[in-house]
């Protein structure tokens, strides 16, 4: 409890609550987004699109990442750091574009920043992946760690009608709210609401109840393990032993995240060494050719294979990074099959 309480002292010095959606100032205007725009505009080699539909998703090799998906389009990912960013997300974010994830679908398109703050509003949040939907065709993906993962849980109720059935769009360029509660779907062209999207996964690292208690968030707490379905994939991460998160052995079974529906949820278990505040640290995996080759190989399906070792080899945090990895490159692949499927589609339907 003495690791907790420090946490929250330091938590309170950076604000207990997340700021709230600004009202006194107007939205910014919407850009005119016209049905098609996107698809009309999408420009990729024919050889490129057929060798990204010929991919199977759950297999995909660091070659495949190289020659193949780094020329297609690729969801951003949103990293949201900890309640007390003495580690941010940045780190797990340079050991993605390490592994081959375009840098510019990680960076915060307000700041330029690689981690993005978990003392935001989840409405707001949720408001600026319907705003990157309807102008990049894809849903942004969540990564949070600690109270990263609460708010990325607490976007997918919202997206669920947790908090109403209107959800502004919001500008992630400005950071303001726009004056529309709809966006133009790019893949159909139909007018959609913000409320229904769906984020294509999301995960949550180290996210537990005791801090969401100490520091007065009592609405998460009988809803924090609930995914409901405005998520495709999601994981969660606990470790064995995690007094500021408060889980200890066991935990993944016994209080487990679970979808309220049709979500496809797993729950994971890391080893006790592996430290709450450290694990984003994950940049040096991509860097040794050992450790890349065994997150690169990873699957979580089946038997997993021996850690490397070696002399001197660093392995930490090689558990959730290659799982992680393991499911972006999964939903990276689907996403652009999608995309390249929907401009094929709406090029035959205008013939």
């Amino acid at each position: 409890m003495q690791v907790a309480g420090a946490m929250l002292a330091a938590a309170c010095a950076w604000g207990c609550s997340p700021p709230a959606v600004a009202a006194d100032r107007d939205p910014a205007p919407p850009a005119q987004v016209t049905a098609g725009a996107l698809l009309r505009a999408l420009a990729l080699d024919p050889a490129v699109a057929e060798r990204v539909l010929a991919l199977d998703p759950e297999r995909i090799s660091d070659r495949a990442v190289r020659e193949t998906l780094a020329l297609a389009p690729a969801p951003r990912i949103i990293n949201l750091h900890g309640s007390v960013p003495l580690v941010t997300m940045r780190p797990f974010a340079e050991f993605l574009i390490a592994m081959g994830y375009p840098a510019e679908r990680l960076r915060n398109p307000h700041d330029g920043s690689l981690s993005y703050s978990s003392h935001t509003d989840s409405r707001a949040l949720a408001g600026k992946l319907a705003w990157h939907y309807e102008r990049e065709g894809m849903v942004p993906m969540l990564i949070g760690h600690s109270q990263g993962g609460m708010l990325a849980i607490k976007v997918l109720q919202d997206l669920a009608g947790a908090s109403g059935d209107r959800i502004a769009v919001w500008n992630p360029l400005a950071d303001e709210p726009e004056p529309r509660f709809t966006i133009v779907d790019p893949l159909s062209g139909a007018e959609r609401p913000v409320v229904g999207l769906r984020v294509p996964y999301a995960s949550a690292l180290a996210t537990g109840s005791l801090m969401r208690v100490l520091l007065g968030q009592w609405d998460m707490v009988p809803r924090l393990r609930s995914v409901p379905d405005t998520v495709e994939e999601f994981t969660g991460f606990f470790i064995e032993w995690d007094p500021i998160a408060g889980t200890f052995a066991g935990a993944a079974e016994s209080n487990p995240y679970r979808p309220t529906g049709t979500a496809a949820v797993r729950n994971v278990t890391l080893p006790a060494d592996y430290g709450h505040l450290s694990l984003p640290l994950a940049a040096h995996l991509a860097a040794n050719p050992a450790t890349r080759a065994w997150v690169s190989g990873y699957s979580p399906r089946g038997e997993r294979a021996a850690l490397p070792a070696g002399e001197d080899l660093d392995t930490r945090n090689i558990l959730h990074a290659a799982d992680i990895w393991y499911s972006v490159k999964k939903h990276w692949c689907l996403e652009a099959q999608r995309l390249i499927r929907a401009q094929r589609t709406a090029t035959v339907s205008s013939r």
